[in-house]
């Protein structure tokens, strides 16, 4: 399996190439949470109260960090050992700047 880190020379992003069953797991929470927001957009246009759309805000932001710790695992686990298995090492760099960047 092709590394994220392979991109076409002609294109500017890397690519990664998942199974269907991944891209449809990957798929099904972005759905669940895509639901999640438009059911607090509903709430603001049935002027709920404020705490309770807080809650809701709150959950979409669980769903959305654990969207991105299951991302990351299969990141690390595919695209990262492979590179330094092939003596990339500049790939932990980039996983570095990667971390500061979703750790906010």
């Amino acid at each position: 399996m092709a590394c994220c880190c392979s991109a076409d020379e002609n294109e500017r992003h890397k690519h990664k190439p998942r199974t269907p069953e991944q891209v449809k797991a990957l798929v099904t929470r972005l759905n669940r949470i895509e639901g999640q927001i438009c059911g607090i957009k509903k709430m603001i246009e049935e002027n709920r109260y404020c705490p309770d759309v807080l809650i809701q805000v709150s959950s979409v932001q669980a769903s959305l960090n654990s969207f991105n710790k299951e991302l990351l695992s299969a990141h690390i686990k595919s695209c990262v050992v492979d590179d330094i298995r092939e003596g990339n090492d500049a790939v932990v760099d980039e996983l570095c700047e990667l971390l500061k960047k979703t750790m906010k």
